[in-house]
C-alpha cells in the first residue's frame, strides 16, 4: 500500500499519523494517506492491489529467517465509490505482527487508512477511522 507499490503516480499525496502507547505490550499507530491522481490511477491501484493479493496471498521475508507475509482481502465496510479491506501479517520466528487497511476510492482520490500493533482481534477502531476519514475529505476535498 506504500506510494511505491501502488500503479500509478498520484498527482498529489498528503499523509498523517497517530499513535497511541497504552500498554508496553501493545502500542498501538493509525496512519491516514490521500492519493490523488489526474486520470484513473485509484481505479487502476484498486485493481493491482486486489490483483497482486489474489496472486500472492503469501510471500516469504528477504531474511533468513523463514519468516512471511500473509494478505487478505477480507469483508468491510462499503464505502464511497469502492472499498476494500486488507488484513495483513508477517512472521519472524516466533514473533508475529498483524496490521489491516481500509482503501476507500472516491472518483480519482484515494483514502488509505492503516492501522497496525493493535493488540490481535483489537481493530476494531480501523472501520471507524476510515469513516472520519471519508467525511473529513468529502468535507474539505483534496
Amino acid at each position: 500500500m506504500s506510494a511505491k507499490r501502488l500503479t500509478g503516480t498520484p498527482s498529489a499525496m498528503a499523509a498523517a499519523t497517530v499513535s497511541s502507547a497504552e500498554g508496553p505490550d501493545y502500542p498501538w499507530v493509525a496512519s491516514e494517506v490521500l492519493r490523488t491522481y489526474a486520470d484513473d490511477g485509484a481505479r487502476g491501484a484498486m485493481a493491482d492491489l486486489r490483483a497482486f493479493i489474489a496472486r500472492c496471498p503469501t510471500v516469504a521475508s528477504p531474511g533468513r529467517d523463514a519468516g512471511s507475509y500473509r494478505f487478505a482481502v477480507v469483508p468491510g465496510p462499503r464505502v464511497g465509490d469502492e472499498s476494500m479491506r486488507v488484513d495483513s501479517s508477517t512472521t519472524s520466528g516466533s514473533i508475529r505482527l498483524e496490521w489491516d487497511s481500509i482503501l476507500v476510492r472516491i472518483g480519482t482520490t484515494l483514502v488509505i487508512v492503516h492501522e497496525q500493533g493493535n493488540e490481535p482481534g483489537g481493530d476494531d477502531h480501523l472501520t471507524r477511522l476510515a469513516e472520519a476519514a471519508l467525511r473529513s475529505y468529502q468535507t474539505t476535498g483534496p
